[in-house]
């Protein structure tokens, strides 16, 4: 068995994860800076796959598919990287650890509001197992010890980013678990799930989800907190 593949949407998210497994496994240096000169652990993969569920999906599969072609299977697959919170559910440059990954825009949109894709007729089997993707209960319990501060809930997966006080409010009133929107991890979850491995969602915040405003993104927060957060990966 190969050991951990942790999947990003961009190269930068992937950095900063490499970069966090490094600082994990290098000696602490007796000034009490932040090590620099750690490795990234062998048995854990950081790839970049793409932005939004499809490519995820699709490039996640392949990897899987590879490994388990070549006789080294991966243990687990982990969808991590950057997200939008819901104000008042988690603070900007938290970190959150999905209990489940949903498709939240997969549906249609009627008069009386969004009708879900598993209401509209269409069988659970056609949709991967639905639009849900829990997270693997051993995997989330581990991250859950590795990360006691990190907020547990629900992790909607868009394909397009919400960026509007009607829309924000539309979509916590749907789904009023869900702490964070990012773009990958329903995909990801649903390549693994295919595969028969287990699968975990992590995230970082950058900025609340709303209307959409650049100077409210603390992406530099988010990726230190990513950083971090990459330690419990190993």
């Amino acid at each position: 068995m190969t050991g951990l593949l942790v999947v990003t949407a961009v190269p930068a998210e992937a950095e900063a994860i490499r970069a966090g497994l490094a600082a994990s496994t290098a000696p602490a240096p007796s000034d009490g800076t932040v090590p620099s000169d750690g490795t990234v652990p062998s048995d854990v993969t950081v790839l970049p796959v793409g932005v939004g569920p499809a490519v995820a999906g699709a490039a996640t599969a392949r990897l899987l598919a590879l490994a388990e072609a070549a006789g080294r299977p991966y243990r687990a697959v982990v969808s991590a990287g950057i997200a939008g919170g819901f104000a008042g559910r988690v603070a900007v440059g938290g970190t959150v650890l999905a209990d489940r990954s949903v498709a939240a825009d997969l549906g249609a949109e009627s008069p009386a509001g969004f009708i879900p894709v598993e209401d509209l007729g269409m069988p659970p089997e056609l949709l991967g197992g639905g639009r849900t993707v829990l997270a693997d209960p051993a995997l989330l319990a581990r991250l859950r010890a590795a990360l006691p501060g990190a907020t547990v809930g629900t992790v909607l997966t868009v394909s397009t980013v919400t960026g509007t006080a009607a829309s924000t409010a539309a979509l916590a009133e749907r789904h009023p678990e869900a702490v964070a929107e990012a773009m990958e991890g329903y995909g990801v979850g649903v390549a693994a799930a295919h595969a028969g491995v287990p699968f975990a969602e992590l995230r970082t915040v950058s900025n609340p989800i709303g209307p959409r405003d650049r100077s409210a993104w603390r992406m530099r927060e988010a990726f230190a907190a990513l950083t971090a957060a990459a330690a419990a990966l190993h």
